[in-house]
């Protein structure tokens, strides 16, 4: 048997196999440390986000190459209607967190499908939300923050042979952004601001 007939969508199936047999024996040693970063560009909304650096079990990986910057804004039309100067088409971030919502979900299914020995011929994720930014511009009390997203839902579309249902089901919320979404998180939110300068009497 050839290197080649162990390749099925790009991966190594003997190396994924042996990776997830040492990730099952020693589970520190895969875990992953990940951040980003997101600086203010003076204009209201807009941020220039960084992909930060990560921690791959005990090592630090950091490559310029992993440098990725977004540029977040929001519609044109409603900066327009809110009153923005020169407004722009920019990424939104909760645009950006629908399509990371959608990638991972495609991430979970592939990955189980391969590991599974099931072939995906063609697969697309589809997320929509209705969102009401009454708590953003402080027209509701921020206790009814969990009244902003209504409707969210996720449509895979998958063709292939042999697909069972409930399987990519299962599979879809293994992926890590379904978790990050649809379970809750405890986020520790620390605010740094300039020390205060004591002036002598």
């Amino acid at each position: 048997m050839t290197d080649e007939q162990h390749i099925n969508h790009g991966v190594d199936i003997e190396k994924l196999e042996e990776f997830a047999e040492h990730a099952a024996e020693h589970p520190d040693e895969v875990r992953l440390g990940l951040g980003a970063r997101s600086t203010y560009e003076g204009t209201c909304a807009h941020s220039l986000a960084q992909m930060d650096s990560y921690t791959l079990g005990d090592e630090t990986i950091v490559r310029e190459t992993r440098e990725y910057t977004i540029p977040y804004g929001g519609w044109k039309e409603v900066l327009d209607a809110g009153g923005w100067v020169g407004a722009t088409d920019r990424m939104e971030p909760i645009e950006v967190a629908l399509s990371a919502l959608a990638s991972c979900i495609n991430v979970g299914i592939t990955i189980n499908a391969v590991a599974n020995g099931v072939d995906v011929e063609q697969l697309q994720t589809r997320v929509r939300t209705d969102a009401d930014p009454g708590v953003l511009f402080n027209l509701k009390d921020l206790n009814e923050a969990d009244t902003v997203f209504e409707n969210l839902t996720a449509e895979v579309e998958i063709e292939g042979e042999d697909l069972d249902e409930d399987q990519i089901d299962e599979w879809a919320r293994r992926a890590p952004v379904y978790t990050l979404v649809s379970l809750a998180q405890d986020v520790e939110l620390t605010v740094n601001t300039p020390a205060e300068v004591r002036v002598d009497d």
